[in-house]
């Protein structure tokens, strides 16, 4: 239980330092795409990348090339995802999120909370963590892909051409919503 061997130990050194510079060069090649927290699916490589390190460190059963070639197979999913994402918008709306609109110029939109599962709780504190202290002060707070509530104050909205593609939200008229 606290020991079994000084060879278990030994092979944790030296494959673990080969898997991390395993993961370093993967990661360096296959651009910072790779580790941006742009939406769901960008979270989940993120955390199959570390789940295949630390399979690679802690079991004997897997060996240092079979854990660099799944190193490189998640990189190479991400690429391939990313490019035909950025290039096909039917194929980005299949593995991302469209961001939601759930406060519009003060008043929490109930309908696309409960869709949502969010609660007026969470985006009170969405809207204090942007330093905020009233609905009222707040343009809009949008649920975005990745999970994340961004909040936009009422003094920053301007012409609101950041919303183009957020359902709901009229840009260019300088209103979030309806």
């Amino acid at each position: 239980m606290w020991f079994d061997s000084w060879s278990d130990l030994a092979r944790v050194l030296a494959v673990g330092a080969c898997a991390y510079v395993t993961v370093v060069v993967v990661l360096r090649l296959s651009g910072k795409r790779t580790l941006a927290k742009l939406n769901a699916f960008d979270l989940v490589v993120t955390v199959a990348l570390g789940s295949t390190l630390a399979t690679i460190l802690l079991s004997s059963d897997v060996s240092w090339a079979e854990g660099a070639v799944a190193l490189a197979l998640l990189a190479g999913l991400q690429f391939a995802v990313a490019w035909t994402t950025s290039r096909l918008p039917r194929a980005r709306s299949a593995v991302t999120a469209r961001p939601t609109l759930l406060l519009s110029h003060g008043v929490l939109d109930e309908e696309a909370l409960r869709q949502q599962r969010v609660t007026a709780s969470d985006v009170r504190q969405a809207v204090r963590a942007s330093g905020s202290g009233a609905l009222e002060d707040v343009a809009a707070v949008v649920l975005e892909g990745d999970g994340t509530l961004s909040v936009v104050p009422s003094s920053k909205f301007g012409s609101g051409s950041a919303f183009a593609d957020v359902p709901g939200a009229r840009p260019g008229t300088g209103d979030a919503g309806e």
